[in-house]
């Protein structure tokens, strides 16, 4: 199934790779011009270099999430490119990997920031480019260990769950304040995906699937494609009439 995003600008922060890249290609072949924001200036480059080589329209902006001044600049800069901003997709994050009594206040901070102050900062940048054109819509990245805590190895990220948990919330009060400026806000909780966010080799091994299938009904790791699909939708004027929504996909993971 495809959706119709022609004439449209998303802005997709973290593009540079990954779920970002994979969103970025989709809506690009949708027919929507691309913002690939990132901090990775050359992933950006990339994604760039390849929805362009598919026949779509993208440009490259550096962006940091937990920097206002940066995230205005491309703001801009696609502004001055496009004429226009329709779709916003706050992807960026990042996790480390440490229990309770590893983990720094430098790790916790880091982890908060790019995760849950990113996309208010960013969606506070942004909302007034998207109301200019009539409204649009935005959606965050969530995931499952924003609602239940995954603990293979003993130990969890509790910087990583408290940031994630504050997504759905943060959407649904986004939400509600944007929906007067015609602006839809969602989220996505992707369950296991085979990205580079954590090691591919990691996450496909036969120990992992092992824990994994007690999870997933669907017995197979998440694929970019697979988050990119959920997040076209609902950017997509077939979800018209749904916001303030956290959409799982992940293969069944919270159904259990």
């Amino acid at each position: 199934m495809s959706f119709n995003h022609t004439d449209k600008v998303a802005f997709i922060t973290g593009s540079g790779a990954g779920i970002g890249r994979s969103t970025a290609q989709r809506l690009a072949a949708e027919g929507a011009s691309i913002v690939v924001a990132d901090l990775d200036v050359d992933g950006a480059a990339e994604t760039v270099r390849l929805i362009e080589a598919d026949g779509g329209t993208a440009m490259a902006v550096a962006c940091n999430v937990c920097d206002r001044a940066t995230i205005a600049a491309a703001r801009d800069a696609a502004l001055e490119r496009f004429g226009r901003i329709d779709y916003l997709v706050n992807n960026a994050g990042i996790v480390t990997m440490h229990s309770l009594d590893e983990l720094s206040e430098e790790d916790w901070d880091r982890v908060v920031d790019v995760n849950l102050k990113g996309p208010f900062l960013v969606t506070q940048e942004l909302n007034e480019a998207i109301a200019a054109g009539g409204g649009g819509a935005i959606v965050n990245l969530s995931t499952v260990e924003a609602s239940v805590v995954v603990s293979s190895q003993g130990f969890c990220q509790v910087h990583y769950n408290a940031s994630k948990g504050g997504i759905p919330n943060l959407t649904k009060a986004l939400a509600v304040e944007l929906g007067r400026k015609k602006i839809r806000v969602n989220c996505v909780a992707p369950g296991p995906i085979a990205t580079d966010f954590v090691s591919i080799d990691e996450i496909t091994s036969d120990e992992a699937m092992d824990f994994m299938s007690q999870r997933l009904v669907i017995p197979r790791v998440g694929q970019p494609a697979d988050i990119a699909a959920a997040i076209s939708f609902l950017l997509s004027d077939e979800a018209s009439w749904i916001t303030g929504v956290q959409l799982p996909v992940d293969g069944g993971w919270l159904t259990r």
